[in-house]
This record gives structure tokens, C-alpha cells and sequence, in this order.
């Protein structure tokens, strides 16, 4: 490391391989894609392609839509880990399970492969 950066810098590294918190973005390890709002029913997207964050119903085609570019873009996998750990975590009843489905039968992933 440079022996001009600042003590915050060197200490904003370290912390970021270290694996930074749990929760929302960390700017030098995993970005999540998914905020999830009203039990599961809808979500904050974040878009790294564009820089911007939309807000749709999970079961919504946007949604779908939305899920299909990024996985153009090679976002893909994470997201669908993103929906996997969700459904895992949360209880059953906010649906992570079933939006999972959803996107697999819509083929939403299957876009990475075709992009690579």
C-alpha cells in the first residue's frame, strides 16, 4: 500500500478484506443486488449496469424483466444466490421460495449463458 494514504483509507481496506458487515453495499467486497420490502412482496433492484435502483413487485414482469438484464450483463448467478440465501433465511411465508420458481421457469437466468 501507497505510504501516503490516510489512516481511514488503510483502515477502510482492511475492513473490506475482512469481509466488511452483512448488510447493504460494501464498496471493496459483495454488492447486494436485493433489498427486500414488504414481507418479500416487493424489492429494491440495484442496477450495477446503469447505477440505478428500482423498486418492483416481485411477481411483477418488470421484476422478471429486470432480473433477465442483469443476468445478460453476468449478474446472474449472484442473484440468484442473493434470492437462494433469502429464501433460506426468511420464513416461508415472504414467498423467496417461489419467486425463485418464478424466475427459473421465466428462464431468467439462462441469459448469462447465452451473453458469455
Amino acid at each position: 500500500m501507497a505510504a501516503n494514504t490516510s489512516k481511514t483509507a488503510r483502515a477502510s481496506v482492511k475492513a473490506g478484506q475482512k469481509g466488511g458487515s452483512a448488510g447493504g453495499l460494501n464498496v471493496l467486497g459483495e454488492f447486494k443486488y436485493l433489498i427486500p420490502l414488504n414481507n418479500g412482496k416487493h424489492v429494491y433492484l440495484r442496477n450495477l449496469t446503469n447505477g440505478k435502483t428500482l423498486h418492483l413487485a416481485t411477481g411483477s414482469e418488470a421484476f422478471t424483466e429486470a432480473v433477465k438484464a442483469l443476468a445478460a450483463a453476468g449478474h446472474g448467478a449472484k442473484i440468484k444466490a442473493e434470492i437462494e440465501g433469502l429464501a433460506a433465511k426468511l420464513p416461508a411465508e415472504q414467498g423467496w421460495d417461489t419467486t425463485l420458481k418464478t424466475l427459473e421457469e421465466a428462464d431468467a437466468f439462462a441469459a448469462e449463458a447465452v451473453a458469455a
